[in-house]
């Protein structure tokens, strides 16, 4: 089984000069790829000079996560994809485990390790912890983390499991899958990207699959700091993208309820002094309206639509009931 690692990078020669050791040190069995998306600064040139053998996709702008893998892995053959993020620490064996469930399980399309924190290496990630979930009302959510809390590793995620979507952090998919699905959607640019492709997976029938037996450590927040209003529009914007191309059952009642949660969230932002997040989430809204038409002409093609694992709201559990780790929902 062919596989190649394929980490995407913009101006990141100095995550790629921490990270990218480990990387080839532990992946003796894989070919590196670095896809560049037209960076400006000298980390191609770096990686050129010092890891000569490692193969460079140059692109020809900077089309976010979505696009920049899109481009790049139509120039690439191999029988599995691992998309990597330039922010990761991998682990001795770290492939092993993930090599074993695609070669065991061919319904398995995707496959995400356990992910945890490189800053604080006993807690889970907040990008993907041990895998995700998403409510009735398109909000995810991960084993060990929910909203802002995270949960430490002690060892009750060290399974095997079915889940909803995988991280991009460290994202393995089948290329015959990832091609059947005609990639990413460039049109999320970044985050929750995914997410949607995990969706339309599911919607076809493929399983999603978490395990254990591989660890990694990331960063997070490397490319776009939570801090940034910009990623809280991406977010919001985004998830109710992906929740009207991929969501089983009527529309309407979702968009109200999103309206008024999301509604929620603003003020919330407003009351804590970060106005900025406010708008973001208003102008995320008024995209989502913009592009109404367009979402649900995608929505005729990603198959049968499945039911959610979470069919009540994460947000209720967690602010009103108090369910703030995984186990107890």
């Amino acid at each position: 089984m062919k596989l190649a690692i394929v980490i995407l990078n913009w101006n990141g020669k100095k995550l790629l000069e921490q990270f990218l050791p480990s990387v080839i040190e532990h992946s003796k069995e894989a070919s590196i790829y670095i896809a560049d998306n037209a960076s400006t600064d000298d980390s191609i040139s770096f990686v050129k000079d010092t890891y000569p053998f490692i193969k460079i996709i140059q692109n020809k702008e900077n089309g976010g996560y979505a696009k920049g893998y899109n481009d790049a892995l139509e120039n690439i053959e191999a029988d599995i994809f691992c998309l990597l993020n330039s922010d990761v620490e991998v682990t001795k064996s770290w492939i092993t485990p993930i090599i074993k469930i695609f070669n065991t399980e061919a319904n398995t399309a995707i496959i995400q390790p356990k992910l945890l924190d490189y800053n604080k290496k006993d807690h889970f990630e907040y990008a993907g912890a041990a895998g995700g979930f998403i409510d009735k009302y398109g909000y995810p959510y991960c084993r060990g983390r929910i909203f802002n809390t995270v949960e430490k590793d002690s060892g009750q995620y060290d399974d095997d499991a079915e889940i909803f979507w995988a991280s991009g952090a460290c994202f393995f998919i089948r290329s015959t899958v990832f091609k059947q699905l005609n990639g990413l959607d460039e049109f999320l640019f970044a985050h929750m990207e995914e997410i949607d492709l995990c969706w339309r997976a599911k919607n076809l029938g493929y399983d999603v699959k978490y395990t254990g037996q591989s660890k990694i450590y990331h960063v997070g927040g490397a490319t776009l700091s939570n801090t940034n209003p910009k990623k809280t529009y991406l977010n919001f914007r985004n998830s109710l993208f992906i929740l009207i191309k991929n969501a089983k059952g009527l529309l309407l009642p979702l968009i109200f309820v999103r309206l008024i949660l999301d509604g929620i969230a603003g003020i919330k932002f407003f009351i804590e002094l970060r106005p900025k997040h406010t708008v973001a989430i208003i102008k995320a809204h008024f995209g989502f309206y913009r592009n109404l038409g367009r979402l649900l002409k995608q929505r005729k093609y990603t198959g049968n639509k499945i039911k959610y694992h979470q069919k009540t709201s994460i947000v209720f559990d967690y602010f009103v009931n108090n369910k703030t780790n995984y186990k107890s929902l």
